[in-house]
Formats: C-alpha cells, sequence, structure tokens
C-alpha cells in the first residue's frame, strides 16, 4: 500500500503546540524508527510510551482492526494489566462497544470520562473496572483514504475528562500510530523515508561537514529561498547570525563532538525578516563516506514566540500607559528582598514613592473616562521622562503611580525627586480641549528602615500618601510612627462603627441658628456624636471613616430617625421649629443610593396621616461636592422633596470646588456661608468684601442666607450689616444635648409669649 503525503500534511503544526520540545522528539523518534525500518510492533510500543511519558497518570494503548475490519486486535499496551489485555483481544466493533470498539465503528473520537456510568461500557464494565480503569478516551487511527486501521487510546484511574491539549496529544498519537502502521504494510523504507520528508511539516535539510546541501525539503526551500535559492550550501553561520553567540557556540561544540543538540535560536530568514526557531540537529554517519551528516530539523515558532511575549506584557505592564503593573512591582521588590549577594547587602535597601492624582475622579466624571485615560497616559510619560534609569515606574491602581528608588537615598534627595516629580506635573494638560491643573498626593516608605516585606512596605507608603491627602493634598509624607498609630487607630474606629448603632453610642446634638437681630432661635442644625469608651470622639475623625466603608448610609438613616422623633416630640409640646440635618454625599454616590434616600422618606411618611408628615420642619444640608457631580438624577432627587416640602441648604459654602454659578442650575434653597469666612472679618476689607459677594449673589437668586461660626461681637455686627437674616456660632449657643435643647426652646416660648 502506498502512503501519499495526505497523512503527513494533517500532522499538527508544532509551532502552535505548546509541548512543541516534546512533540518534535516524539515526531524524531518515530521517524527515526520508521526510517530505520523497525518492525511495527516496537513502533507502536515506543509510542505509547512517549505518550505515557509526556501525559502522566496515562496508560495508553494501541488495537489494529483486523483483516475483516471486524474486530480490534492488541497492539501494543505495555502498561496495561495483561488480563485486561488479552480480554480485549478479538473484541468486535460496534457504536456502543466500549470506547475503541466505537470509536474504530463511527470513525471518530470516543471520550468517555466514566466508565461505570456510560451506556457504551455498561456490558463490558467489569473488564476495565476491576483493573481499576475508570476512564478511556479512543481516537481512530486512519490512512490517508481515512479508512480505520486502529485505534488509540488513553486510559486513567480515575473518572477524568479531556483537556484541549489533552485532546491534541491523542490526535497526534493517533497520526503517528498511523504513519508506522501504514509503513509496516508493505511500504518501502526508501519510498516512505522520501515522502516523509517531503510531508513534514517541519524545515529539514541535511548538510555535508562542509554545510554542503545533500537533501532539503520543500519547507526548508520556502523558509530559506531568499538566500539559498541554489540549495547548494547552506550557509549556517549567516543563518544563525543573529543568536546569542554563547548559545551557538554551544550548538556547534556538539556538533563537533557528534552529539546531537536541541535549544532555540534566532534565524535569519531575510534581511528584514528575523524569525524565532526551535532547532533539532541530529548528526548521522554516512558509512559511505565516513564522514558526519547533519540533519537539521527547523521549526518557525515565531507565532508563539510573539504569543508568549503579548502574554507576557499583559501579565506584567498596564495596557494603557506601557507601565509596569501592580503584579510586576511586587515580583521586582521581592527580588531585591530576596536577593542572596552578601557582597551587596545596600543594593537589597530602597524607597518606595506612592503617588494619588488628586481628584481624579472629577475628571472622570466631568471629561468622561476616555479622556481621563488620556491623563493617566499623559502623566505616565511626564512621570518617565524625570525618572532615572534605575529607578522602576509603575501603574498600580487607576489613579496610583508607584516609583522604586534604589539604594539607601537621604531625605533631601527623596525630597528632591518628589520636586522633580511634582514640577512636571505642573503645568497644564491639554485635554479635551480644557487645560487641567494636577496636583498630587505622595507617601513614602523606606526599606527596611519602615518595614520588612513587600506587603508592609507597600502598606506603609500608602499611609503616608492617604496622611498627604488628609491635611489637604497637593503635598508629600514620609512614613512615621504616628501616621502608623493614626492608621492603627482608623482600623479600630472603622471595626467599632459596625456595633455603634446597635450599642447606642450615638447621639444628636442640637446647636440653634438664630435671628441676629433679636437672638430668638428660628432652626436648629442637628449634629452627630460619637461616645466611644467613655469619650467622644470628633465627627472629623470618625465621618470620613464612616464614608470610605459605607457605614455613612445607615448612620444617615439613624440621623435622620432621631430628627424625624425630635420634631414629633416638639410638635407635641408646641416648640417646633425646623430641623438642618447633615447629609454625606455618599448617600447620592449611585442611582441605587438615590433611590434608597427617597425610598425612606416614602417608608416613614406612611406612618404618619395624611398630609402630616413634617416635610416642613427638615432643611437638608449638603456639600458643594455634591453640586459638582451635575447629575440630573440628583436634581431630580431634591426636586422632587424641595415639592414635598424640604429645604435644600448648601453647607460650608465656599470652601469647596464648585463656584456660584452652580447655584443657579441647582435646586437650592439656602447657603451656609462657612465659618471661616467669617473669622476673617477682623482680617481687613478684602475678606468683607468676599461675604459681601456671596450675599449680593445669593439674594439675586433668592436664596435665603445663614452665617456659621459667628463668635465675636465684631462678627455680629458685620453680620447685621449684611442684613443676614439668620446666624449659628458660639456667641449664642453650643451644640448641647436634646433635653438642654428642649429646655431652652421652652424658655424662650415663656419670654417670648
Amino acid at each position: 500500500m502506498d502512503i501519499g503525503p495526505n497523512i503527513i500534511s494533517t500532522l499538527p503544526d508544532s509551532s502552535q503546540d505548546p509541548y512543541h520540545e516534546s512533540s518534535l522528539e516524539r515526531y524524531s523518534t518515530i521517524l527515526n524508527m520508521v526510517l530505520q525500518g523497525q518492525p511495527l510492533g516496537e513502533m507502536l510500543h515506543a509510542l505509547v510510551l512517549l505518550i505515557e511519558a509526556q501525559k502522566i497518570g496515562t496508560r495508553a494503548s494501541v488495537l489494529l482492526i483486523s483483516d475483516d475490519g471486524k474486530r480490534l486486535l492488541s497492539g501494543a499496551a505495555p502498561n496495561l494489566p495483561d488480563t485486561y489485555n488479552q480480554a480485549i483481544h478479538g473484541v468486535e466493533i460496534g457504536p456502543e462497544v466500549g470506547s475503541c470498539g466505537a470509536a474504530a465503528f463511527l470513525c471518530q473520537r470516543v471520550i468517555v470520562d466514566d466508565i461505570d456510568n456510560h451506556p457504551n461500557w455498561q456490558k463490558y464494565k467489569e473488564i476495565p473496572l476491576k483493573s481499576g480503569l475508570k476512564a478511556c478516551w479512543s481516537e481512530p487511527i486512519k490512512d490517508s483514504n481515512n479508512n480505520v486501521l486502529g485505534t488509540f487510546a488513553m486510559y486513567y484511574d480515575t473518572v477524568k475528562s479531556p483537556t484541549e491539549q489533552d485532546l491534541i496529544l491523542i490526535q497526534e498519537a493517533a497520526r503517528l500510530a498511523s504513519l508506522a502502521i501504514e509503513r509496516s504494510r508493505g511500504m518501502h523504507v526508501q519510498r516512505l523515508s522520501s515522502k516523509i520528508f517531503s510531508s513534514l511539516p517541519i524545515a529539514l535539510v541535511i548538510t555535508s561537514e562542509d554545510n554542503s546541501v545533500l537533501l532539503a525539503n520543500p519547507v526548508f526551500k520556502a523558509l530559506t529561498s531568499t538566500y539559498y535559492a541554489n540549495l547548494k550550501l547552506f550557509d549556517v553561520q549567516r543563518f544563525l547570525s543573529h543568536s546569542s553567540p554563547s548559545v551557538t557556540a554551544d550548538l556547534f561544540d556538539s556538533l563537533s563532538r557528534g552529539h546531537a543538540w536541541q535549544g532555540e535560536l534566532k534565524g535569519l530568514k531575510n534581511d528584514n525578516d528575523i524569525i524565532d526557531i526551535a532547532l533539532t540537529v541530529t548528526v548521522i554517519r554516512d558509512t559511505f563516506t565516513q564522514q558526519n551528516c547533519f540533519a537539521w530539523l527547523i521549526n518557525d515558532i515565531s507565532a508563539r514566540k510573539n504569543a508568549e511575549q503579548l502574554i507576557h506584557f499583559q501579565t506584567n505592564y498596564d495596557q494603557l500607559t506601557g507601565l509596569v503593573n501592580r503584579k510586576h512591582l511586587f515580583h521586582s521588590l521581592q527580588s531585591m528582598i530576596e536577593s542572596d549577594d552578601l557582597h551587596h547587602e545596600s543594593e537589597k535597601q530602597f524607597s518606595l514613592m506612592l503617588i494619588d492624582i488628586d481628584h481624579f475622579k472629577q475628571i472622570n466624571d466631568t471629561l468622561g473616562h476616555d479622556k481621563g485615560d488620556l491623563v493617566l497616559k499623559l502623566v505616565a510619560k511626564r512621570l518617565s521622562s524625570v525618572t532615572p534609569e534605575n529607578v522602576l515606574l509603575s501603574r498600580i491602581a487607576a489613579d496610583e503611580f508607584a516609583l522604586v528608588l534604589p539604594g539607601k537615598l537621604s531625605t533631601d534627595s527623596l525630597i528632591n525627586m518628589v520636586n522633580d516629580v511634582s514640577a512636571v506635573l505642573d503645568n497644564p494638560f491639554s485635554v479635551g480641549g480644557q487645560h487641567l491643573k494636577l496636583t498630587i498626593s505622595t507617601g513614602l516608605a523606606r526599606y527596611p528602615d519602615d518595614a520588612e516585606n513587600v506587603e508592609q512596605i507597600l502598606n506603609c507608603a500608602t499611609q503616608a500618601m492617604y496622611n498627604a491627602k488628609s491635611h489637604g493634598r497637593n503635598c508629600f509624607r514620609f512614613f512615621n510612627q504616628q501616621i502608623q498609630k493614626d492608621a492603627e487607630r482608623s482600623a479600630e474606629l472603622h471595626m467599632r462603627l459596625k456595633s455603634a448603632i446597635s450599642n447606642n453610642e450615638f447621639a444628636l446634638y442640637y446647636q440653634p441658628i438664630v435671628n441676629p437681630h433679636n437672638g430668638l432661635i428660628v432652626k436648629a442644625e442637628c449634629l452627630l456624636r460619637w461616645q466611644y469608651d467613655g469619650r467622644f470622639i470628633s465627627p472629623d475623625e470618625f465621618i470620613p471613616i464612616a464614608e470610605q466603608s459605607g457605614f455613612i448610609v445607615n448612620i444617615g438613616e439613624w440621623v435622620r430617625n432621631e430628627a424625624l422623633n425630635t420634631i414629633a416630640i416638639l410638635q407635641q409640646r408646641g416648640l417646633t421649629i425646623p430641623l438642618s440635618i447633615n447629609v454625606s454625599t455618599i448617600e447620592f454616590w449611585t442611582t441605587d443610593l438615590q433611590q434608597r434616600f427617597l425610598r425612606y422618606f416614602d417608608e416613614k411618611q406612611s406612618e404618619y396621616d395624611a398630609g402630616q408628615f413634617p416635610y416642613s420642619f427638615i432643611t437638608l444640608e449638603i456639600t458643594e461636592s455634591l453640586m459638582m457631580k451635575q447629575l440630573d438624577t440628583i436634581n431630580q432627587l431634591l426636586n422632587e422633596l424641595r415639592h414635598r416640602g424640604m429645604q435644600i441648604s448648601v453647607d460650608d459654602f465656599g470652601t469647596g470646588y464648585s463656584s456660584l454659578s452652580y447655584l443657579a442650575n441647582f435646586p437650592v434653597d439656602q447657603v451656609k456661608i462657612d465659618k471661616s469666612f467669617i473669622q476673617k472679618i477682623s482680617m481687613g476689607a478684602r475678606h468683607e468684601a468676599l461675604i459681601e459677594a456671596i450675599v449680593s449673589m445669593s439674594r439675586a437668586l433668592d436664596l435665603t442666607i445663614v452665617a456659621e461660626g459667628v463668635e465675636t461681637q465684631a462678627e455680629l455686627d458685620f453680620i447685621k450689616l449684611q442684613d443676614i437674616e439668620s446666624v449659628q456660632g458660639y456667641y449664642f449657643h453650643k451644640p448641647m444635648p436634646q433635653q438642654a435643647f428642649f429646655e431652652l426652646l421652652a424658655k424662650q416660648s415663656q419670654t417670648t409669649i
């Protein structure tokens, strides 16, 4: 029976096979045996062992189709029990005869991952189960005309399903078995070797000691057609000229000693095309000339190498900026720390600089994420321009960058580096037709002074960076023990906040808001107080923690419950005045939270008689940052609450990043001038003019005004001159507990009767 090139052409391209080296070894082994004319049984035996070596846990077998095409006969199964081999020898093929019988009958792969429960094995399962075989995958072995020659099977002692690589492996095994079987059925060795040589999907050339080409297959001719068109001489040195000199030296040294060689090199396909190759060179002794010949098996693995490089880049580099990512940074730091070079112990020391772009979220919210991505790329480019070659620059989070500065650096050197970074980012960025001025908050930590491992050093730098943010941003901080104590304190409060409501640790205090002309209380602001371990925790300390953790949502609902209860008590006593309730921006951060906020009042309203809910006695105090979001959903929510009778007040106006122009388009009834402006009245006319401007603009927009933080007679006199309706501050009243507030209102009520 002749064997055409079709079966050879179906061999898998090893450039696509992750196990190409093992694949090449199997091809080489079986082809050598074929060329040497070894018996079929030995070739199949060798093939089974090669596959079992590739796939640990596999016990493989080859069954051959009988001459009448109806039965399967034992071919090779060195590691299957003899009792099992004897039992299946001569089994008839059929659509439901185990795995191999069905594969041979159907001429297609049959996968049985559980012999005990598969219908194909119901009549025969006792045979394999008794031998400890629980799974069997079978691939039909076909010749070049697609006729079944037998089956190649892989057995396992556990219930098991194949992976994609397993399927590739069993298919390759069947193809190699096909080669061996067809050869054994009468092909002459010379004809078979010629067909294999010509159809092998890998470049193969045989050369003499002086590099003369003795024989070359078509793939080699195509691969080297530019330089070796006449194929009389294979200039190996030139072909491998772009490879590592040490690797090529090892290659030629091995060949000179008559040893085979295998490895990966660079091949010069043409002047503009350098390819990656997997090279296997076998030394063959020519008995006629008594000289060595060399069989060069060359496989173009450029596609695989490119894929590996892409995977490596995606794994270790940030795709947006091209900088190394967090994983690569961790690996690099770990390598520095674990270095065993005792002579360069100082090289283990390094400083970690963590950089966070201030208010970056506002860029995404206002300009869009595409513009935010552009800003990040521009920042990365500028940082790269000032980063020394020995410094590792990384993007480790959305708007966080890290610099690893090796060696022990002085504080002044690190400060100079921070200044260089700040300076290069100081010039405005032009994005989307707008000029953006960026600032950064930077944290610095040093190894091993501040921490002993990678996670700790990053944590220290992060704490220092957040400390810089808490001090107003646009600055830097070195990690120190106080920062550590603050972080531990923050973690402690974070844990206690979870149970503060259920433990009744919160209380509302009330600070009256008065008419500046007669001192009468016209409203009061509800202020949250937390008593923990017998002492009060400042809201400035625990509110940011509550906001970061999300607990502020539940806390905000608790405050509103308490405020409504207070209003109910005041109504019963005939002392009703409006109450102002602070609302965190976090409570409006998402659409779901906005709906939850409105749903709270809907549910509370159901507890009151029709039209009795005290909307008119509630003022919600929001911050300027909420106006900055400028979301239609927030506007709709606040407009709905105003429609029900609530008032909306902007707290601490003038301290944020908004402008008076936002007031014109935002549903607001009142502004509260921040105490920082009030307390600067005595500093001169410029500060007075600023308050006058806020008052003038607010009146033009028909907004009422509250002046916060009034503490002196001079401040009060100026407020009266501006005819501001309401004031709040220690000059009149400090925040007080509920009972004291009730008594104060009762006293005022008696005085004004």
